[in-house]
């Protein structure tokens, strides 16, 4: 995981046109959530990890795969941050019948990683 792309809109927009493969896009959740590999007992560490991901999630889940993990992460995103891709990034969707759930999850991912930026950064103001 020590190889991630930086975390801005550039990695964003790389996310939601599919530019950046799935296990990337997940061990960039994953270190924002606070998760965090420890090769010296090849186990995952989440001590970082807040309490209501920790009880659901001991292990990182996958996002592309899992819809209730991807449910939880919509609803971790605070309210006047759930529009931050069209909002900031002008992202007007997909178009119908060129996307399915993965798509959909990436989006998803893609807006809660932007609301971390925003809520971390100076970047987007």
């Amino acid at each position: 995981m020590s190889n991630l792309p930086p975390l801005n809109t550039e990695t964003i927009w790389a996310i939601i046109n599919d530019k950046i493969d799935d296990a990337t896009v997940n061990e960039l959740v994953w270190y924002y959530l606070g998760y965090r590999y420890d090769s010296s007992s090849a186990k995952w560490n989440n001590n970082e990890v807040a309490q209501e991901w920790q009880d659901e999630y001991p292990q990182p889940p996958n996002f592309i795969d899992s819809r209730p993990a991807t449910v939880k992460l919509t609803r971790s995103v605070p309210q006047g941050n759930k529009q931050l891709l069209k909002e900031k990034l002008g992202f007007k969707g997909y178009k119908l019948g060129e996307f399915g759930p993965r798509q959909t999850r990436r989006a998803t991912v893609a807006n809660w990683l932007l609301s971390y930026l925003q809520q971390n950064s100076n970047q987007l103001e």
